[in-house]
């Protein structure tokens, strides 16, 4: 029936940010945001979408520390208190809003969206939203791919073959916890790739993941059907490269979507807009201004003049923008199609939090091209990596070179002067634990010394997360970022020391137990 299939793969990531020693914390609002923004949304599509019987296909990483902070009580209580609160100023300015018609509905389209939110997070799905993509694997809508266990960055831990293993085999494990079987393909953490990180994916049984496109058109030999087709690694493990004629539709800041004129202002919030005291309620305790949600504005233009956001425009803008992607994949299959003797494959992999966080009509983007794609046009079909390997399980052995999706494509975004102080201390760290691992090999985990050493291995795992050698880069957070990291290094060094000398302080390790609180099954044996 078509000529070829479009896999659109969603990335959906946060660094684990949970603080019980605090009544609240600004950082955990990013998850907040990104539930209410984001993953609510894209459930809410998915649900109209199989109510209505429309065939789709998705795939999606849900990342260990996500999940993580998706199932844990402590978030859920404080998500529900944070939605609440947005439910009540949305309230507040649906009143003060009455006499200005242009922002008195948006104030109640505020007010439905957070409540929704509520419903969907607190009622429908009884506070654990994982259970919601669950659901939607187990309808087959939905692959539900995982990620290194922290979103550790492979290459720059490839001194060390076991600290490279435990971040994949604990996310495999993890991801079985949660899904009930055993994760089929992976996200590499930024899409970065080194030649042989395969083998150790092929341990853990996954199947495939995804690389820049470099990645594969740099292959070794060169692939014959370059990044519409993938790749098996000499592992047996399959590579999909990234297709960047759809990406940069979507991605660029100047020529994608979502820089369009009608789309929602990301820069402008009541939480800045509005008079201090009106606001101070619902703003952290620190009292300092910060996003709240409620945003009234479209982008306009290059000017600080921005004019009332209109939804029905907004919408139609979606709608538009949906047809207009399926159109350039259409031609774009078709033209693939005329010189492969097999259907293409376009994959096309973003962020998931570009769509509603960052893009506010991006969730409606992906239902008007889904809707499009099953009535409007016969050429391309939506599908997954892994029912791609099941069509065709005969492709070219070719090795990936080295790769990242970062800035010019390599390492340099996670390695440079603003952050390469890290990588000395993570190495030292990572050669203790394995030496650890070595030294204690029949510890019972229930002991103290063993509740210990999975607890130095948490702290390990923590401190490799790349989201913080990231946020040093980019200069937003910085000092936040420089914290955790140094935290972790520090209860990691302290625990090794402790461990070591066989005086560990129990009352301490029970309170960083309680802090840092991932993966309550891990078992320190990863590392030997």
């Amino acid at each position: 029936m078509g000529k070829g299939y479009l896999a659109l793969i969603l990335h959906a990531h946060l660094p684990f940010v949970r603080h019980p020693e605090y009544a609240e914390f600004l950082e955990e609002d990013w998850l907040f945001e990104a539930i209410t923004e984001t993953y609510i949304p894209l459930i809410d599509v998915f649900d109209k979408l199989i109510d209505d019987g429309i065939d789709f296909r998705i795939t999606m990483s849900l990342t260990p520390p996500l999940i993580s902070m998706l199932t844990d009580t402590l978030l859920q209580s404080r998500y529900i208190r944070y939605v609440e609160k947005r439910i009540e100023l949305s309230a507040k300015e649906i009143e003060r809003t009455k006499h200005q018609p242009e922002f008195h509905r948006l104030a109640q389209m505020y007010y439905w969206h957070f409540t929704d939110a509520r419903y969907v997070f607190a009622e429908k799905y009884h506070r654990n939203i994982v259970n919601a993509f669950k659901k939607f694997q187990d309808a087959g809508k939905l692959e539900i791919i995982t990620c290194g266990a922290t979103h550790g960055y492979l290459p720059l831990m490839n001194n060390n073959v076991n600290a490279m293993r435990a971040q994949i085999h604990v996310a495999a494990s993890h991801y079985e916890k949660h899904f009930g079987r055993r994760p089929r393909g992976i996200w590499l953490p930024e899409c970065a790739y080194e030649p042989g990180a395969d083998q150790i994916l092929r341990e853990a049984g996954i199947r495939f993941f995804i690389t820049e496109t470099h990645g594969i058109l740099f292959a070794s030999p060169r692939p014959k059907y370059g990044i519409y087709a993938p790749v098996y690694c000499p592992s047996g493990v399959a590579a999909f490269g990234r297709d960047m004629e759809s990406s940069k539709q979507v991605w660029s800041a100047k020529e994608g979507y979502p820089g369009d004129f009608f789309y929602r202002e990301f820069y402008r919030d009541v939480g800045f807009d509005l008079d201090y005291d009106y606001v101070r309620p619902y703003l952290h305790g620190d009292g300092k201004r910060s996003n709240i949600g409620i945003k009234y504005y479209r982008i306009t233009g290059k000017t600080d003049h921005k004019e009332p956001y209109s939804p029905e425009k907004a919408l139609g803008k979606a709608a538009e923008h949906a047809g207009n992607f399926m159109f350039n994949r259409e031609k774009q299959v078709e033209y693939l199609a005329s010189v492969m003797d097999r259907k293409p494959i376009v994959v096309a992999p973003y962020d998931a939090e570009l769509f509603g966080h960052w893009w506010f009509e991006g969730p409606h983007w992906i239902n008007f091209l889904f809707r499009k794609i099953a009535f409007d046009q016969k050429t391309i079909s939506l599908i997954t990596p892994m029912e791609y390997l099941e069509i065709y399980p005969v492709n070219q052995v070719s090795t990936p070179s080295l790769s990242s999706w970062g800035y010019k494509g390599y390492h340099e975004y996670w390695l440079n002067g603003s952050n390469d102080w890290i990588y000395r201390h993570l190495h030292k760290a990572a050669e203790r634990m394995v030496e650890l691992a070595k030294t204690y090999p029949h510890t019972d985990k229930d002991s103290l010394q063993g509740r210990a050493l999975n607890q130095a291995a948490r702290e390990l795992l923590l401190a490799q997360s790349s989201d913080w050698a990231f946020i040093m880069k980019t200069g937003t957070m910085v000092e936040y970022a420089v914290k955790r990291t140094k935290e972790h290094l520090f209860r990691f060094t302290k625990l090794y020391d402790d461990i070591r000398s066989g005086n560990i302080d129990a009352v301490w390790l029970s309170d960083i137990e309680g802090k840092d609180n991932i993966f309550p099954d891990i078992d320190y044996h990863i590392y030997q």
